[in-house]
């Protein structure tokens, strides 16, 4: 099984990063990596630091299960290669959108600044799209908000381009970039 096919794939490895999908056993480890990024990067996400330090843990375990073993959405993770059972390097999510229904999100995406620009961010995106092709996806899309030129820079260097400006859905008077990328066939 490939990394991205399920809960329990074998990560992803020959590169300097294992990437594999969630697992419930994960919840330490993901709410470690969302707390980081919500306070390193708290313009970037629709979430405050504080409400997702407030949710119940029951709740989190929940939404780990589902992402860990649901056909619409999953959860990816990446770990330096060297670093077995230390803190994740990284992560995404994505599911399906509304419409158009060949269409998988992608959100929630951070890498730690000590591993930005070394190859997680292209890991990731490569298990989002297995995943995501492997369930009839042809496309690839996500936001980022106005001003976040090293996300929107990263993006564009992975295939992604510009499709729509739109307005930040909890931030009055802020814009988003919508960008689009084809799922290669399979």
């Amino acid at each position: 099984m490939s990394a991205g096919t399920g809960g329990g794939a074998p990560p992803r490895t020959g590169s300097a990063f294992d990437v594999r999908r969630v697992t419930p056993a994960d919840l330490e480890g993901t709410r470690a990596i969302r707390l980081e990024m919500l306070t390193d990067s708290p313009d970037a996400y629709l979430e405050t630091a504080a409400d997702f330090a407030a949710r119940p843990r029951a709740d989190l375990a929940a939404a780990l299960a589902e992402r860990a073993g649901g056909d619409r959405v999953a959860q990816f993770v990446a770990r330096a290669a060297d670093a077995a059972g230390g803190p994740f390097a990284g992560i995404a999510t994505a599911g399906f959108v509304d419409a158009p229904a060949d269409t998988v999100g992608v959100y929630g995406v951070y890498v730690t600044p000590a591993h930005r620009g070394t190859g997680v961010l292209a890991a990731l995106m490569r298990a989002v799209e297995d995943w995501a092709g492997g369930r009839g996806a042809t496309l690839l899309q996500l936001e980022v908000i106005t001003g976040n030129d090293r996300a929107l820079r990263a993006y564009r260097r992975l295939g992604f381009t510009p499709l729509e400006l739109l307005p930040h859905p909890t931030k009055p008077g802020e814009t988003e970039l919508r960008l689009r990328r084809p799922v290669p066939a399979r």
